[in-house]
């Protein structure tokens, strides 16, 4: 197991710290790519989410390996997994946990007990979260943003750190439920996954046709993650970034940002939680890049995955075959261009 990092480290011995949280980035991504090939930036994403106590959405087409990230993911960093597959006939119940009637042994009288379902974890992964009704869906709201649950007015706290990392089929797909925008906003990153190159498919067959079984040695405790938490939110903030993120965010806005893009091609803008996020994702960018400062390339650099699912393009966009995507990288150069300017 790595070295302990303890966040009184940080004011005392700033270089050292960082060095160490470096090298910890390179050990996990070591970890990961011993089972997952390719896919860099898509297991950074999912590194940060952690470190900034975020949760991640995953999107990409069947046999991707986005089960398998998760997995990996929940091995590298030995925390307690589970896994809830998302069906149509899925129920809320089935997420949180229910009262059940338990006879006492001893005075025979029955009384109603709570039996908790699989979301009190502290890795959960929501597999193929868009194939189940809208309705069960929205029990996962309040964990994610609370880290609770509540049965029949009681509430239950849920382990500390708690992760909820969910996979979807891409909404053209056959069987499936847009996820509503209230939920979509509580998570932090939503990443696409794509298709490996020719060189990373071979490799893939290589690797899953044989009888070898890779062993993941995990690297962090549960209470090391809470104090790499701690640490990545005493990463300091230079206002021109803030200013940055804030002119970003608000340029989503049809309306608000002066960006033609936006009031021409976005029905719906970012909230302030988006913000938040990008100032967030771009502390542990720094720091796992060797860094102790923050600087808007880092803000850039997490554009897509923070933005992308918090914008609704209108009709002239979807007519146009613009997406999200497109109209934040537009957004982003402008940007750039308007600070470079300055």
């Amino acid at each position: 197991m790595a070295d302990s990092i303890t966040v009184a480290e940080t004011p005392d011995n700033e270089a050292l710290y960082v060095a160490r949280l470096k090298e910890a980035r390179g050990q996990m991504l070591g970890e990961m790519h011993k089972i997952i090939v390719g896919q860099e930036e898509v297991l950074e994403q999912l590194i940060y989410a952690v470190l900034c106590r975020g949760h991640c959405l995953l999107e990409g087409v069947p046999g991707l390996a986005k089960t398998v990230m998760v997995q990996t993911l929940g091995m590298t960093l030995n925390l307690t997994f589970r896994r809830i597959q998302f069906t149509p006939d899925l129920m809320p119940s089935d997420i949180t946990g229910t009262d059940i009637i338990q006879e006492d042994p001893q005075t025979g009288r029955r009384q109603l007990e709570f039996l908790p379902g699989p979301i009190f974890t502290n890795l959960l992964l929501a597999d193929e979260i868009n194939r189940t009704p809208p309705k069960t869906q929205a029990a996962l709201l309040e964990a994610m943003q609370e880290r609770r649950t509540t049965c029949r007015g009681r509430t239950y706290d849920l382990p500390n750190p708690f992760f909820v990392l969910a996979t979807q089929n891409p909404i053209e797909q056959e069987g499936t439920y847009t996820l509503p925008e209230a939920q979509l906003d509580r998570f932090m990153f939503m990443v696409k996954i794509g298709y490996p190159t020719r060189s990373e498919e071979i490799e893939i067959l290589k690797r899953t046709t044989g009888d070898h079984a890779p062993e993941i040695e995990p690297l962090f405790s549960a209470e090391e993650i809470l104090q790499l938490q701690k640490a990545v939110r005493r990463v300091p903030i230079p206002d021109h970034v803030y200013d940055y993120v804030v002119t970003l965010v608000h340029s989503t806005r049809p309306g608000d940002g002066g960006v033609p893009d936006a009031t021409q091609w976005l029905q719906w803008g970012a909230g302030p939680r988006a913000g938040q996020q990008l100032i967030l994702g771009g502390k542990a960018r720094a720091l796992l890049h060797g860094r102790y400062h923050v600087t808007t390339q880092d803000i850039a650099a997490l554009a897509k995955p923070v933005l992308r699912h918090r914008l609704i393009c209108n009709f002239a966009a979807q007519a146009g075959g613009l997406n999200t995507d497109i109209i934040i990288d537009r957004l982003v150069e402008h940007l750039n261009k308007k600070v470079t300017q300055v």
